[in-house]
């Protein structure tokens, strides 16, 4: 059907204004079934063969008319191909655990103004107290002290009720600075915006990219030295380019994988952030599908060893991450460039949803810890509810 211009994350800017949606897929988890298995599946019969991502990429559009399509996968599905437990209660059930979404070049549709509905965001209520969100710090803690974890990403949530059209607040979020991954993907009762600077996959011609961020500070000039100073960050950081590299092992061909610019601090909005780069060489033959199951959900938002945290975050979280944690991006044949929904917020028919956390080490304090989640979360509750600062406009 005609849609009004496209935004999906990583969508190729030049075709944006002439993108109409084609087919699309959607699985909860409670349909069953692999739902790697089914992206790929659905791809290929949609003329988007991504079972060899060795094979050079193809020109947009090329023989069907494809352009390409977004792609989406929640942190519960990512857990679900890693045979962790998801047993925690989604907070906004409605949105999908898996959503591909294809498209095509044509005509797009104007949708007619509606009569606008004034912007309300109500205030925003935690699913756990900031004593719980310190407690599970400490149970955290107390794992590692066991041999249980080497480190636990822990990720809270917030909730809001609002009155209005969500998209626009969505579309804010996805154009703040830095935003790699910035973008809206949307469904029936359901949105989700993104600001994610964070590689979570890249391949191009067999080459496999992931980039991720660890240690985070405020954007002054104390705060990049203190990161760049801050044993615990890069000790933080380092174990999870370590799980990074294996994820990738797990893929590539045996000797390919390597690490540039490792602990690059770079700016994201009002926060200095430490950042990676792991490269490798796809193995003959890979497909999305293992694609998806060997880095899905992403090491920055679990911990090491992946499963043992995975298992953690499922006891101590209160509620599930919904659209945050997860791979949202644009796949075309011969290329995937998938973010990590960090920096994520989703609407269902009532309430915005936000999350935001960080790794907890031996060495981690819990009020720190608080505090840093409550720093990476403040630009984008401000960006939604419209009173970003001059620099978040920019």
């Amino acid at each position: 059907m005609p849609a009004a211009s496209v935004h999906a994350p990583a969508a190729p800017a030049a075709c944006r204004d002439s993108l109409t949606e084609r087919a699309r897929l959607q699985w909860h988890r409670r349909d069953g079934g692999d739902p790697a298995a089914l992206a790929e599946e659905f791809l290929a019969a949609h003329g988007l063969p991504l079972h060899d991502l060795t094979r050079p990429a193809r020109p947009h559009h090329q023989d069907s008319g494809v352009c390409g399509a977004a792609l989406y996968l929640s942190a519960a599905a990512g857990a679900h191909l890693a045979g962790a437990p998801t047993t925690a209660p989604e907070p906004a059930p409605t949105l999908p655990d898996l959503t591909v979404v294809v498209y095509q070049h044509g005509p797009t549709r104007a949708t007619p103004p509606a009569a606008p509905t004034p912007w309300w965001l109500g205030p925003w209520t935690d699913s756990w107290t900031t004593r719980q969100h310190a407690d599970a710090v400490d149970a955290v803690r107390a794992a590692i002290s066991r041999g249980d974890v080497y480190q636990t990403n822990l990720v809270g949530h917030a909730a809001a009720r609002y009155t209005g059209d969500p998209l626009p607040a969505l579309s804010r979020l996805g154009a703040l600075p830095g935003a790699r991954y910035g973008g809206v993907l949307t469904g029936d009762g359901w949105a989700i915006g993104c600001a994610s600077p964070e590689t979570l996959i890249e391949v191009t011609d067999g080459q496999l990219i992931t980039r991720p961020i660890k240690g985070t500070r405020p954007a002054t000039a104390t705060g990049r030295a203190d990161l760049l100073a801050s044993a615990k960050e890069r000790a933080e950081h380092i174990m999870i380019v370590d799980l990074e590299r294996n994820d990738l092992a797990r893929i590539a061909r045996t000797g390919t994988v390597t690490v540039d610019d490792l602990f690059a601090v770079r700016r994201w909005c009002d926060l200095w952030q430490a950042e990676s780069t792991v490269r490798a060489t796809a193995a003959d033959g890979l497909g999305l599908a293992d694609l998806l199951r060997a880095t899905c959900p992403g090491g920055s938002v679990t911990g090491a060893p992946k499963h043992a945290a995975l298992t953690q975050i499922n006891a101590l979280e209160p509620v599930g991450r919904g659209a945050s944690m997860g791979a949202l991006g644009w796949v075309t044949p011969g290329h995937v460039d998938l973010g990590l929904t960090i920096r994520t917020a989703a609407a269902d028919g009532q309430h915005l949803h936000t999350w935001a956390g960080g790794g907890i080490t031996w060495d981690s304090d819990a009020h720190a810890e608080v505090a840093e989640a409550a720093a990476k979360t403040a630009p984008i509750r401000a960006t939604l509810a419209g009173r970003g600062s001059t620099h978040h406009r920019r």
